[in-house]
């Protein structure tokens, strides 16, 4: 499928990152993952991805952290990144928004809530 979108899924929980990663690539996106900040940064900068679903709380670098240097490093060309976290305060929205994120999804989430999260980022031209 040449139109297939790219999408990034960070998360440090396996469990949860499995359950992404079948679930998007039902979906219809290709799927690549990351378990730690370090090495989802490494793969943003090297490959092509249309979205980045990003854990704020992981090993080496956090998901902030990936995020600005992300933004900072690749500016327009960037993926859209959305962030997932299970902290709850405008505080932590406005550091994703700031870092670099689209959006924020709070975990728990429903699967028909990130689905529409994605599409939403995915056809929002830039």
């Amino acid at each position: 499928m040449a139109d297939r979108k790219r999408i990034l899924v960070a998360d440090d929980d396996p469990d949860l990152l499995d359950l992404l990663k079948m679930d998007l690539q039902y979906q219809g996106y290709e799927i690549i993952t990351a378990t730690n900040g370090k090495d989802a940064l490494d793969k943003i900068l090297s490959e092509t991805f249309d979205l980045v679903l990003l854990d704020v709380m992981m090993p080496f670098i956090d998901g902030y952290h990936v995020a600005s240097e992300v933004s900072t490093k690749m500016g327009d060309k960037a993926p859209r990144i959305v962030i997932m976290t299970s902290r709850d305060t405008s505080r932590e929205k406005g550091i994703g928004l700031l870092s670099g994120a689209m959006s924020m999804v709070q975990k728990p989430f429903t699967m028909q809530d990130l689905h529409k999260k994605i599409a939403e980022h995915l056809q929002t031209p830039r």
